[in-house]
């Protein structure tokens, strides 16, 4: 198990663009269906955008109709830390990276069967990568 990853604020700013480190670090949120990965159907693993965590599988990918990548779970019950959101005048409950604290989105209770879960992200919290075809197929 790694430990945590702690980097400043700076550091995050290089790494990140403008609209990620909001997102990410400063607890933000995309607009409804304006990110790249909310209506994405193409298979693959979805990585946590600030330390590139497996967090989600396309296979647990479904359209939520909320314009966020919606999931019913993670690729991994220890990825994902849960906190208690009492922001906006709402009580949800957040959902963040496990390795890096990256603010990903919240998680609701009407997802779905089998867990009936709603894992609602930012797509710029989120790396898509997706299963690419042997070397030779790949490069001309």
């Amino acid at each position: 198990i790694m430990g945590k990853l702690n980097k400043t604020d700076r550091e995050w700013q290089r790494e990140l663009s403008p609209e990620e480190f909001r997102i990410t670090r400063q607890k933000g949120t995309e607009a409804a269906f304006t990110g790249k990965y909310w209506n994405t159907k193409q298979a693959g693993t979805y990585l946590c955008r600030c330390c590139g965590t497996a967090l989600f599988l396309s296979e647990t990918k479904f359209d939520s109709g909320c314009g966020w990548p919606s999931f019913f779970k993670p690729a991994n019950p220890t990825v994902i830390e849960e906190h208690d959101d009492q922001t906006h005048g709402m009580t949800r409950t957040e959902v963040t990276c496990h390795h890096c604290d990256a603010h990903l989105g919240h998680v609701f209770e009407d997802g779905p069967q089998p867990t009936g879960l709603r894992y609602c992200i930012n797509s710029a919290s989120l790396d898509l990568v997706t299963q690419e075809k042997s070397d030779e197929d790949t490069y001309p």
